[in-house]
Protein backbone atom coordinates (compact mmCIF):
# COMPACT_ATOMS: atom_id res chain seq x y z
CA UNK A 1 0.00 0.00 0.00
CA UNK A 2 1.16 3.51 -0.87
CA UNK A 3 -0.81 6.66 -0.14
CA UNK A 4 -1.53 8.33 -3.47
CA UNK A 5 -4.30 10.75 -2.53
CA UNK A 6 -5.12 12.75 0.59
CA UNK A 7 -8.64 13.95 1.31
CA UNK A 8 -9.06 16.91 3.64
CA UNK A 9 -11.86 18.08 5.82
CA UNK A 10 -11.93 21.89 5.83
CA UNK A 11 -13.72 23.53 8.79
CA UNK A 12 -11.75 23.18 12.04
CA UNK A 13 -9.06 21.25 10.17
CA UNK A 14 -7.56 24.02 8.03
CA UNK A 15 -9.21 26.96 9.83
CA UNK A 16 -11.42 27.63 12.83
CA UNK A 17 -15.02 27.79 11.63
CA UNK A 18 -16.81 29.37 14.61
CA UNK A 19 -15.30 32.87 14.24
CA UNK A 20 -15.94 32.70 10.50
CA UNK A 21 -19.65 31.99 11.02
CA UNK A 22 -19.93 34.67 13.71
CA UNK A 23 -18.50 37.28 11.35
CA UNK A 24 -20.56 36.04 8.40
CA UNK A 25 -23.76 36.26 10.46
CA UNK A 26 -22.86 39.78 11.51
CA UNK A 27 -22.15 40.81 7.91
CA UNK A 28 -25.44 39.26 6.83
CA UNK A 29 -27.42 40.98 9.58
CA UNK A 30 -25.96 44.37 8.74
CA UNK A 31 -26.93 43.83 5.09
CA UNK A 32 -30.47 42.92 6.17
CA UNK A 33 -30.68 46.09 8.28
CA UNK A 34 -30.28 48.11 5.10
CA UNK A 35 -32.01 45.91 2.56
CA UNK A 36 -34.71 44.14 4.59
CA UNK A 37 -35.38 46.36 7.62
CA UNK A 38 -38.60 44.55 8.51
CA UNK A 39 -36.52 41.42 9.15
CA UNK A 40 -34.19 43.13 11.60
CA UNK A 41 -37.12 44.89 13.25
CA UNK A 42 -38.56 41.44 13.90
CA UNK A 43 -35.39 39.46 14.68
CA UNK A 44 -32.17 40.06 16.53
CA UNK A 45 -28.80 38.74 15.37
CA UNK A 46 -28.98 35.96 17.97
CA UNK A 47 -32.28 34.73 16.51
CA UNK A 48 -30.55 33.02 13.58
CA UNK A 49 -29.90 30.01 15.83
CA UNK A 50 -33.53 29.87 16.92
CA UNK A 51 -34.76 30.08 13.34
CA UNK A 52 -32.32 27.34 12.38
CA UNK A 53 -33.70 24.98 15.02
CA UNK A 54 -37.24 25.62 13.81
CA UNK A 55 -36.31 25.01 10.18
CA UNK A 56 -34.46 21.75 10.90
CA UNK A 57 -37.38 20.51 13.00
CA UNK A 58 -39.90 21.38 10.29
CA UNK A 59 -37.71 20.17 7.40
CA UNK A 60 -35.51 17.32 8.64
CA UNK A 61 -34.87 16.26 5.04
CA UNK A 62 -32.52 19.25 4.60
CA UNK A 63 -30.59 18.72 7.85
CA UNK A 64 -27.49 17.55 5.92
CA UNK A 65 -27.23 20.79 3.94
CA UNK A 66 -26.05 23.97 5.64
CA UNK A 67 -26.87 25.87 2.44
CA UNK A 68 -30.46 24.63 2.28
CA UNK A 69 -30.89 25.40 5.98
CA UNK A 70 -29.51 28.93 5.58
CA UNK A 71 -31.78 29.63 2.61
CA UNK A 72 -34.80 28.28 4.50
CA UNK A 73 -33.96 30.37 7.58
CA UNK A 74 -33.75 33.54 5.53
CA UNK A 75 -36.92 32.80 3.59
CA UNK A 76 -38.91 31.96 6.70
CA UNK A 77 -37.67 35.04 8.55
CA UNK A 78 -38.51 37.30 5.63
CA UNK A 79 -41.98 35.82 5.16
CA UNK A 80 -42.69 36.05 8.89
CA UNK A 81 -41.57 39.68 8.77
CA UNK A 82 -44.25 40.56 6.23
CA UNK A 83 -42.53 40.33 2.87
CA UNK A 84 -44.52 38.77 0.04
CA UNK A 85 -43.31 35.49 -1.40
CA UNK A 86 -41.66 36.94 -4.51
CA UNK A 87 -39.83 39.65 -2.58
CA UNK A 88 -38.79 37.16 0.11
CA UNK A 89 -37.30 34.85 -2.51
CA UNK A 90 -35.36 37.70 -4.14
CA UNK A 91 -34.05 38.94 -0.80
CA UNK A 92 -33.19 35.39 0.28
CA UNK A 93 -30.96 34.83 -2.74
CA UNK A 94 -29.24 38.20 -2.40
CA UNK A 95 -28.76 37.82 1.35
CA UNK A 96 -27.32 34.34 0.96
CA UNK A 97 -24.75 35.63 -1.55
CA UNK A 98 -23.67 38.18 1.05
CA UNK A 99 -23.39 35.51 3.72
CA UNK A 100 -21.48 33.08 1.50
CA UNK A 101 -18.92 35.70 0.47
CA UNK A 102 -18.23 36.40 4.15
CA UNK A 103 -18.27 32.70 5.00
CA UNK A 104 -15.36 32.16 2.62
CA UNK A 105 -13.20 34.76 4.38
CA UNK A 106 -11.16 32.38 6.51
CA UNK A 107 -7.93 32.61 8.47
CA UNK A 108 -5.82 29.50 8.02
CA UNK A 109 -4.36 27.76 11.02
CA UNK A 110 -0.65 28.17 11.56
CA UNK A 111 1.38 25.96 9.18
CA UNK A 112 -1.67 25.09 7.03
CA UNK A 113 -0.43 26.89 3.92
CA UNK A 114 3.05 25.35 4.06
CA UNK A 115 1.59 21.93 4.77
CA UNK A 116 -0.55 22.15 1.64
CA UNK A 117 2.40 23.33 -0.43
CA UNK A 118 4.49 20.37 0.75
CA UNK A 119 1.76 17.76 0.43
CA UNK A 120 0.57 18.90 -3.00
CA UNK A 121 4.09 18.43 -4.34
CA UNK A 122 3.95 14.75 -3.42
CA UNK A 123 0.29 13.72 -3.31
CA UNK A 124 -3.01 14.40 -4.98
CA UNK A 125 -5.29 16.44 -2.72
CA UNK A 126 -9.08 16.71 -2.59
CA UNK A 127 -11.49 18.37 -0.15
CA UNK A 128 -14.47 16.73 1.58
CA UNK A 129 -16.63 19.01 3.69
CA UNK A 130 -19.99 19.06 5.41
CA UNK A 131 -19.87 22.86 5.18
CA UNK A 132 -20.24 25.22 2.25
CA UNK A 133 -16.81 26.82 2.11
CA UNK A 134 -15.27 26.67 -1.37
CA UNK A 135 -11.55 25.91 -1.74
CA UNK A 136 -11.39 28.22 -4.77
CA UNK A 137 -13.04 31.12 -2.97
CA UNK A 138 -10.91 30.75 0.15
CA UNK A 139 -7.80 30.92 -2.02
CA UNK A 140 -6.67 27.30 -1.85
CA UNK A 141 -7.86 26.07 -5.23
CA UNK A 142 -4.35 25.59 -6.55
CA UNK A 143 -3.76 22.76 -4.08
CA UNK A 144 -6.90 20.69 -4.65
CA UNK A 145 -7.99 18.64 -7.65
CA UNK A 146 -11.63 18.99 -6.62
CA UNK A 147 -13.90 19.36 -3.64
CA UNK A 148 -17.12 17.67 -2.58
CA UNK A 149 -19.56 18.85 0.06
CA UNK A 150 -22.81 17.67 1.58
CA UNK A 151 -24.85 20.05 -0.60
CA UNK A 152 -23.53 18.41 -3.76
CA UNK A 153 -23.60 14.83 -2.53
CA UNK A 154 -26.92 14.90 -0.69
CA UNK A 155 -25.48 13.30 2.44
CA UNK A 156 -23.10 14.56 5.12
CA UNK A 157 -20.13 12.69 6.59
CA UNK A 158 -19.96 10.16 8.22
CA UNK A 159 -22.39 8.77 5.64
CA UNK A 160 -20.22 6.81 3.18
CA UNK A 161 -21.62 8.47 0.06
CA UNK A 162 -19.19 11.41 0.00
CA UNK A 163 -16.20 9.13 0.48
CA UNK A 164 -17.44 6.72 -2.20
CA UNK A 165 -18.05 9.51 -4.71
CA UNK A 166 -14.56 10.84 -4.03
CA UNK A 167 -13.00 7.43 -4.69
CA UNK A 168 -14.95 7.03 -7.92
CA UNK A 169 -14.17 10.51 -9.19
CA UNK A 170 -10.48 10.28 -8.30
CA UNK A 171 -10.14 6.76 -9.66
CA UNK A 172 -8.31 5.41 -6.63
CA UNK A 173 -8.76 2.52 -4.22
CA UNK A 174 -9.73 3.09 -0.61
CA UNK A 175 -6.39 1.80 0.70
CA UNK A 176 -4.57 4.39 -1.46
CA UNK A 177 -6.28 7.30 0.34
CA UNK A 178 -5.58 9.01 3.65
CA UNK A 179 -8.35 11.20 5.07
CA UNK A 180 -7.38 14.08 7.36
CA UNK A 181 -9.91 15.70 9.66
CA UNK A 182 -10.70 16.94 13.14
CA UNK A 183 -13.98 15.18 13.88
CA UNK A 184 -13.74 11.68 15.39
CA UNK A 185 -17.11 10.65 13.98
CA UNK A 186 -17.67 12.63 10.79
CA UNK A 187 -14.09 12.32 9.57
CA UNK A 188 -12.30 9.43 11.22
CA UNK A 189 -15.10 6.89 11.68
CA UNK A 190 -16.66 7.81 8.35
CA UNK A 191 -13.36 7.28 6.52
CA UNK A 192 -12.56 4.09 8.45
CA UNK A 193 -15.93 2.61 7.52
CA UNK A 194 -15.01 3.06 3.86
CA UNK A 195 -11.55 1.49 4.23
CA UNK A 196 -9.51 4.71 4.09
CA UNK A 197 -6.43 5.44 6.17
CA UNK A 198 -7.00 8.22 8.69
CA UNK A 199 -5.17 11.07 10.35
CA UNK A 200 -6.85 12.84 13.25
CA UNK A 201 -6.08 16.54 13.70
CA UNK A 202 -6.31 16.93 17.48
CA UNK A 203 -5.15 20.44 18.30
CA UNK A 204 -6.37 20.34 21.90
CA UNK A 205 -4.89 16.96 22.79
CA UNK A 206 -8.21 15.54 23.93
CA UNK A 207 -8.44 11.79 24.51
CA UNK A 208 -9.74 9.58 21.72
CA UNK A 209 -13.37 8.55 22.27
CA UNK A 210 -14.54 4.98 22.02
CA UNK A 211 -14.04 3.03 18.81
CA UNK A 212 -11.17 2.15 16.48
CA UNK A 213 -8.35 4.66 16.76
CA UNK A 214 -7.04 6.64 13.77
CA UNK A 215 -3.89 5.49 12.03
CA UNK A 216 -2.18 8.78 12.79
CA UNK A 217 -2.73 11.72 15.13
CA UNK A 218 -1.17 15.19 15.10
CA UNK A 219 -1.53 18.20 17.35
CA UNK A 220 0.07 20.64 14.93
CA UNK A 221 -0.23 20.84 11.16
CA UNK A 222 3.54 21.14 10.89
CA UNK A 223 3.71 17.44 11.83
CA UNK A 224 1.48 16.17 9.04
CA UNK A 225 3.99 15.79 6.23
CA UNK A 226 6.61 13.89 8.26
CA UNK A 227 3.99 11.64 9.88
CA UNK A 228 2.56 10.66 6.50
CA UNK A 229 6.01 10.00 5.03
CA UNK A 230 6.93 7.71 7.93
CA UNK A 231 3.57 5.97 7.69
CA UNK A 232 4.06 5.40 3.97
CA UNK A 233 7.58 4.08 4.51
CA UNK A 234 6.48 1.67 7.24
CA UNK A 235 3.61 0.41 5.10
CA UNK A 236 5.90 -0.30 2.14
CA UNK A 237 8.20 -2.37 4.35
CA UNK A 238 5.45 -4.68 5.59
Amino acid sequence: MTIKLISFDLDDTLWAVDPVIVQANLTLYRWLETNAPAFTANYQLEDFDHLRRIVVTEQPEIAHSVTAIRLAVLNKGLLDSGYDRATAEQLTEAAFDVFLAARNQVELFQHAQQMLIDLSANYRLVALSNGNADVEKVGLGEFFEFGLNADQVGKAKPDPLMFKQMLERAGVKADEVLHIGDHPDHDIRGAQDCGLHTLWVNFSGKPWPEGPEPDLEVRCLSEVMSYIERYNDSSRSR
